[in-house]
């Protein structure tokens, strides 16, 4: 830098103002003369008293007389008072450039410049160490320096030659005392510190007042550089080099960029009044002031100046003994601290906020981090441990045994760990202990880097020489390549030629030589001899490789960097990243704390580092204690950092396959033979490395947070497994550009993975840190990983995990997540899941009472959510009775409080226990349970379609299908079950007359929502009327005449053998009657034969007459004939149906005797005004949790609302992946055709049909590739998803003109009174169909489809909206530049987030904290140019914030990143439900607004009235009594 000018330290060293003419002169003549003259001189300048302090010295002679004797006078020894008297007088005569005083010479007062540039060459004298009261001098030194202060300060007058001579002179000084090898206790030691910081004080006020010429700053530097043997002088550098970078990023980067905060005390040493190009100048001077920084790491470069040499020479004659000095063993702690103040300067610079940085004195082994004011870093002072700094050792024996370097390292770490420090280093250390509140800032997302921060090749070029070289200290490397020109341009075409898959064999050949370079090739830095201080300089090595590693991680999007710097900082990983030949823990530490984003910025080749953080994290996770690391980090947050980065790679196998990796120098650091040098590594076979070792840090974690986030990197490895069996082979599109390797067609089933996988993943890990061996081989199927990570969450949540909440409600909603994953799993592992999550519920119920509180009860009502997706998800499971049993008991343990079955086989009734639950939510969770294995299992997706689980039929729908013109809804009859089921009751048949038989409609509205059943009496059996046709009597059969022979026989009154038998005297007792006729009885005789004779003939004719009438009637005769009677037409089946169910006894009448509950069955007087409103109500509100989600595009630059929202007009506006991703989230839906929710409250749960011509039209104009995704506005069509147990509405907002907004607010009156005669059908009924996809027209107008921004305003007035808060909306933002997530204007989008819930009075109260933008939850997404996606998580906070399966820098595939999005939505809207005390579950809010209609529209009628009721018939005219 200065290169042309000359240094002053010649005229310096020539320079003999300090020297006066009493030196010629004896030593007792020189010491008397002085302490005569500087006596009454003293005095008069300490005499307070004087009625005159008016100067002895009157003329020119006379003082500079006087001036030589006080030079001699500062030479002499401090046995006196001569030497304090002579600085009295000095300082008082150095203030006449500050103000005039008596006591001042009156030649002195008129050339104050001339005389004052005299006295500061005398005042040198006083800085020459004595050997004798060294106390007296140190006082009189800072007289000196504290007068000196004030002179620079103060003065106004002093012209450039003063200020030249007043920086020569401290240049002088602190070289005089701080270039030679410190003496323990000695003068410099104990004036370093204030020295240089009266040095940089004065420099700096002269760079304001009077700018140095080259030649001072050229000769400041040299100086500069034979001090940095004391700590004092890197740790004022350190002060002043910060405080001026916090003046320079004020006004090179404006106000918006983060303020570096700087202590006051530091601030203030740069004047106020300096300027900012004054600034500018100086911040550079300073900063190279120091020269090269890493030269303190050689102790071999600080030995060699010239007071060192000199100071040898006079000793030993021996080169080598210097570097032994004992002053030297501080050098490790001063490269630390210097490292340590350029990493402040780099995070300065990237915008990462830190406070309270320089004032940290940490010792060399605090390993720094991002900081933030809510992350402080966590070093650890080596010195406040317990063990004794003897012992501490950076680097276990075990692990320092590798090396071929073996020396008796016992006695150089005894020698540094007991080497004095100074006291302003020792005195204060950090107050961050490795163990400390560990879960402090756990919850809190790392600062991101300020968006307009300098590229990273702007750093670099300030800061990238030092760094790197500072990385590479003490390393050993190949041969040619240690830090020159030649090594980095060799390095680079090696890395470099790591270019997109390159498949000749040429290109392979070249790309495996370097690493055939053999292990004997491999020698040490020759600048660094290993064999001294071997560990103590990791601590400022690890300070260089973590700042760097923050530098690439701050790489913008589309940034490009220099291949030489993108070299070295690999070739600086991988040395640091080694764990076979020599593990440098505080390096690997400070490597992977600020490594979190490497894999997520899009850095050319750096997939080349996957098989060494692969091995770093083997040796970090499975380790439970990291009982060798605590001495420089705290476990929890090297475990977090960890774990961030293994799930930015956890993707990488599955996504590049079987394209090979072709990592260098992979040979020298694996323990195979140097044959296997030359095998590449397949992307796809380092998947069993990653996942054993996610599932050995899941065995080994004990943080809650570090747990969580591997609960959700469990679920993207296996949900991405299974996707990727389901499309088989896939040839994934490479969106990178020919730098990064392409994604090739891969498949599972490559041969040769499972060897070289398990192969490399044992020789790197021990196996006694790699737990579950046996297993690895069950982890390369989905259905593997899948049994394997159910057996282990459902282990650890019934053992470790189910005492924290937290861990909990992860652990849980990772197994409703893998009860979604489409994998043929055995039934006895789902089972194990089921079974599982039922004995953690019997655990938490069963705990004392004074551990019940309301996050149990939280825990419970999560985990009763897990069964009940377990169950929908898999409903075939209740098929097996026991796990139907044990599923039930728990569901009566939640609603009750108790099992009915104890272990004792006592088995206790239903009616005889007392209800006694945990608490009511965990009653209605179970509730919830038990509808959702009554309703919902094997019956959903329902006939109506996932949109509603519920019959699409109300009254009104009934009755225009029924047919039949005389039906109105007064003709239903309404019953209340149990205070909890509402039966509307149609007694007509539907106009079904081919088959009559008791028949009657009923709609059943419960806690589950609205049912619809028609009911049919039989009196056989279904299969044997399965043929049978209408009841038809049967004929009797035609008369045959013609059957058989007609005999013509006489009948006789008795048979004839009577008339053979003889008579006896008995028979002839009575006479003939011949024998007593008389005249008189003869004529009546005769009279009674005519009569008979005539009978006989009559009675001849009429038969002769029935004989021909019969022969001409037909048969059967239908006067005659018996018919059946016809089967019946009406029937009271309402009543008949009540019967047989039991409900009209009259027990089911009665009033419970002890309970305020109404009977088991009443009436409802559907009469009453607002009863059908009150219904519809009930209609209104829904059956499942639903979800809003609005999703954002972000291009690059963009700030405002309007230019967001204008982005999804065009599909030109937005990448393809977009599109793909939000058809991933679910499946499109007309607004006003669909019966679930929209979005939007006024659209919602009911079907707003439009013209059938008009919907064709719209859907062949506007598509959803056309408009880039914005025809999901919510205004005609959403995207929608919905299972059995919640629906989401995925809007896309866009932007609507102001002159539409007009015309829409200007509709005629008439289509808004239309509007509102639409109002009764809203509120009383939904005009639903019987048919899936609805044809039919309502004629609704245009009015009824409303825009985005004008919902809330368009709700007709006087309609009541259910209370359905508290609402969770989420935002989804995809963002084409990660440094644009800092500017998205969350406030300016929160209106177009809409829903029209929080216009519901009840629910306003709990809205109020949900509407702040700080908890707003949103989830970014950035496309990286990998194909891959980069998760950034933002706004959710408190105890329900950490939300899984998606974690904060998770790096997703595009398979699965819909069904993560979407899960990870479910989870935090369950999440939300779960913290907030006024939410209430649908069938809670249904069964109160149906205790509310019980209430108003009771029918209370005595018993025989009810009976009577229920034999007359209703409708409008026939009211119920």
């Amino acid at each position: 830098m200065y290169s042309e000018w000359r240094s002053l330290q010649l005229v310096i060293q020539s320079d003999r103002g300090h020297m006066s003419v009493l030196h010629n002169y004896p030593n007792n003549v020189g010491k008397d003369v002085a302490h005569a003259v500087v006596r009454p001189l003293g005095q008069a300048v300490n005499s307070s008293t004087s009625t005159s302090n008016e100067s002895i010295l009157k003329t020119d002679k006379e003082v500079k007389w006087t001036m030589e004797v006080l030079c001699y006078g500062l030479t002499l020894p401090l046995d006196g008072e001569t030497v304090k008297l002579c600085v009295d007088v000095y300082t008082d005569w150095i203030m006449a450039l500050v103000a005039r005083r008596d006591s001042i010479p009156q030649p002195i007062i008129k050339e104050p410049n001339l005389y004052v540039q005299t006295i500061l060459k005398h005042l040198q004298n006083l800085f020459v160490p004595r050997s004798e009261s060294a106390h007296n001098q140190i006082t009189l030194c800072l007289r000196v320096l504290a007068a000196v202060q004030k002179l620079a300060r103060e003065s106004a007058n002093m012209s450039r030659e003063t200020w030249e001579v007043l920086l020569l002179f401290l240049l002088q000084i602190n070289d005089t005392l701080l270039a030679a090898p410190t003496v323990p206790g000695g003068l410099a030691e104990n004036l370093a510190d204030k020295l240089i910081g009266v040095l940089f004080e004065v420099w700096f006020l002269a760079c304001t007042r009077c700018f140095p010429t080259p030649p001072y700053w050229k000769t400041a530097r040299e100086m500069l550089a034979n001090w940095r043997h004391h700590p004092a002088v890197v740790e004022q550098w350190s002060k002043v080099i910060c405080a001026l970078t916090s003046r320079l990023l004020r006004f090179t980067y404006g106000p918006s960029f983060p303020p570096f905060k700087v202590p006051d005390e530091d601030a203030n040493l740069i004047p106020a009044e300096m300027d900012n190009d004054c600034i500018a100048q100086t911040w550079f001077r300073i900063l190279h002031m120091l020269s090269n920084p890493v030269d303190l790491s050689n102790p071999a470069i600080i030995s060699t100046t010239p007071k060192f040499q000199e100071q040898l020479l006079s000793v030993s004659g021996m080169t080598q003994e210097m570097i032994q000095h004992p002053c030297l063993k501080q050098l490790p702690q001063i490269f630390f601290r210097a490292m340590r103040g350029i990493s402040c300067l780099v995070d300065a610079f990237l915008g990462i906020a830190r406070t309270n940085i320089i004032r940290e004195r940490l010792p060399p082994y605090g390993i720094s981090r991002p900081r933030s004011d809510s992350a402080p870093p966590t070093p650890v002072n080596r010195l406040s441990m317990p063990q004794a700094s003897s012992t501490m050792n950076t680097t276990p024996p075990h692990s320092r045994r590798v090396r071929s370097v073996t020396v008796t390292k016992a006695t150089v770490k005894t020698g540094s760990g007991s080497t004095a420090h100074p006291p302003k280093v020792t005195h204060q250390t950090s107050t961050t202990s490795p163990l400390s509140s560990p879960n402090q800032t756990s919850s809190e997302p790392r600062p991101l880097p300020a968006p307009t921060r300098p590229k990273v090749n702007s750093v670099l070029n300030l800061f990238g020489q030092w760094l790197f070289d500072a990385a590479l200290v003490h390393c050993r490397l190949h041969n040619g390549m240690n830090r020159d020109s030649s090594m980095t341009a060799s390095f680079i075409q090696i890395l470099l030629s790591y270019k997109s898959c390159i498949t000749t064999p040429a290109g392979l050949d070249v790309r495996r030589k370097p690493s055939q370079i053999s292990t004997e090739n491999m020698v040490a830095n020759p600048l660094f001899d290993a064999n001294e201080f071997p560990d103590n300089y990791e601590a400022g090595r690890a300070e260089a490789c973590g700042t760097l590693c923050r530098i690439f991680c701050s790489k913008k999007t589309g940034e490009e960097i220099l291949p030489v710097y993108l070299s070295r900082f690999y070739m600086v990983l991988i040395q640091g990243l080694q764990i076979n030949d020599y593990i440098c823990r505080p390096v690997l530490a400070s490597i992977i704390l600020n490594s979190p984003a490497l894999f997520c910025s899009d850095l050319k080749g750096i997939d080349v580092l996957v098989p060494y953080f692969i091995s770093a994290l083997e040796t970090i996770l499975p380790d439970r204690e990291l009982s060798k690391f605590k001495a420089y980090v705290n476990p929890t947050e090297l475990r977090r950092a960890s774990i961030h980065i293994l799930l930015s790679m956890l993707p990488l196998p599955h996504h590049f396959g079987t394209v090979k990796a072709e990592v260098l120098l992979e040979g020298k650091f694996s323990n195979e033979d140097s044959l296997s040098h030359d095998k590449s590594v397949t992307f796809l076979s380092l998947k069993l490395r990653l996942v054993n070792v996610l599932i050995g840090a899941l065995q080994t974690e004990t943080d809650p947070n570090n747990t969580q986030m591997i609960l959700g990197a469990m679920l993207n490895i296996v949900q991405d497994s299974a996707l990727l069996e389901a499309i088989g082979s896939q040839t994934e599109l490479s969106v990178g550009d020919s730098t990064h390797v392409s994604l090739k067609s891969h498949s599972r089933n490559s041969s040769g993975i499972s060897m070289t996988s398990t192969g490399s993943s044992e020789a790197t890990t021990p196996d006694s840190e790699r737990p579950a061996q046996a297993l690895l081989r069950d982890y390369d199927t989905a259905s593997g990983l899948l049994i394997r990570s159910i057996h282990l969450v459902t282990q650890r949540l019934n053992s470790q995990w189910r005492q924290d909440m937290s861990i909990s409600l992860a652990a849980l909603e990772l197994l409703s997540g893998l009860a979604k994953v489409k994998v043929s799993v055995d039934s006895t592992d789902r089972k194990r899941a089921v079974s599982s999550v039922c004995s953690y519920i019997v655990h938490q119920c069963s705990r004392p009472a004074p551990f019940h509180s309301r996050d149990l009860h939280s825990m419970i009502v999560a985990a009763f959510q897990c069964l009940c997706v377990w169950l929908t998800e898999h409903p075939d499971m209740l098929n097996e009775k026991d796990c139907l049993i044990e599923v039930l008991e728990i569901v009566e343990l939640g609603i009750s409080g108790s099992k009915s079955k104890t272990s004792d086989q006592e088995v206790r009734y239903k009616g005889d226990k007392e209800l006694n639950p945990a608490s009511m939510r965990v009653k209605d969770a179970a509730e919830a349970t038990l509808t959702c294995i009554m309703q919902l299992l094997g019956a959903f997706p329902s006939p109506s379609g996932p949109a509603s689980p519920c019959s699409l039929l109300n009254e009104e729908t009934l009755i225009k299908y029924s047919r039949l013109t005389s039906t109105s809804k007064n003709h239903f009859r309404y019953f209340v079950l149990d205070n909890s089921v509402i039966l509307a009751m149609l007694e007509q048949p539907l106009g079904n007359d081919q088959n009559p038989c008791p028949s009657v409609t009923v709609l059943i509205r419960g806690m589950s929502g609205r049912h619809a059943w028609i009911m049919q009496l039989y009196h056989q059996p279904r299969g044997s009327r399965a043929n049978q046709k209408a009841f038809v009597p049967e004929p009797h059969p035609p008369p045959k005449h013609d059957v058989g022979i007609k005999y013509n026989v006489k009948h006789r009154p008795f048979p004839e053998e009577v008339d053979k038998i003889p008579f006896v005297k008995a028979d002839l007792s009575i006479p003939d009657l011949h024998e007593i006729v008389t005249d008189q009885l003869e004529v009546q005789h005769e009279k009674l034969k005519n009569l008979m004779a005539k009978q006989i003939l009559y009675e001849n004719a009429l038969e002769k007459i029935s004989e021909e009438r019969l022969s001409k009637t037909l048969f059967p005769d239908p006067v005659t004939e018996c018919i059946p009677p016809p089967p019946a037409q009406e029937f009271q089946t309402a009543r008949l149906l009540l019967s047989h169910f039991g409900f009209l006894s009259l027990e089911a009448l009665k009033e419970p005797g002890n309970s305020r509950l109404p009977p088991h069955l009443i009436a409802l007087d559907s009469t009453l005004a607002g009863f059908f409103d009150d219904v519809g109500y009930l209609d209104l509100l829904p059956c499942r949790p639903f979800e809003t989600v609005f999703i954002f595009y972000m291009r690059p630059g963009q700030k405002t609302s309007q230019e967001i929202l204008r982005n999804v007009e065009s599909s030109n506006n937005v990448q393809s992946h977009f599109l793909e991703f939000l058809l991933s989230l679910g499946w499109p839906v007309d607004v006003g055709k669909h019966p679930g929710w929209t979005g939007q409250v006024s659209t919602s749960w009911l079907i707003n049909t439009c013209n059938d011509n008009e919907g064709k039209e719209q859907e062949e104009t506007v598509t959803p590739e056309d408009t880039g995704g914005g025809i999901f506005n919510g205004e005609k069509k959403v995207l929608y998803y919905a299972d059995a147990l919640t629906e989401i509405a995925f809007v896309v907002p866009s932007f609507v003109e102001s002159s539409a907004d007009s015309s829409e607010c200007g509709h005629p009156t008439q289509e808004t009174e239309t509007q509102m005669d639409l109002l009764p059908s809203l509120l009383k009924q939904t005009p639903l169909t019987l048919e899936l996809f609805p044809n039919h027209s309502d004629n609704l107008g245009n009015s009824q489809r409303l825009s985005p921004t004008q919902k809330t305003k368009k709700l007709p007035l006087g309609r009541t909206v259910p209370p359905l808060g508290p609402e969770t909306k989420v935002i989804v933002v995809w963002v084409e530049r990660f440094d644009d997530i800092e500017n998205f204007p969350l406030n300016d989008l929160l209106p177009e987030t809409s829903t029209g819930v929080e216009a519901t009075t009840n629910s306003s109260t709990s809205l109020r904290t949900t509407t702040s933008d700080k908890d707003v939850p949103v989830i970014f997404i950035h496309p990286l140019k990998t194909g891959l996606f980069r998760i950034k998580l933002q706004g959710a906070t408190g105890k329900f914030s950490m939300v899984i399966p998606l974690v904060d820098g998770m790096v997703v595939s595009r398979r699965a990143l819909g069904f993560l999005v979407r899960q990870t939505i479910i989870n935090i809207c369950r999440r939300k439900r779960l913290e907030s005390d006024s939410y209430n579950p649908p069938h809670v809010r249904r069964k109160q607004k149906i205790a509310d209609i019980v209430h108003k529209y009771r029918n209370k009628l005595l018993e025989p009235e009810f009976y009577t009721s229920l034999f007359q018939e209703v409708g409008p005219k026939t009211l119920n009594p």
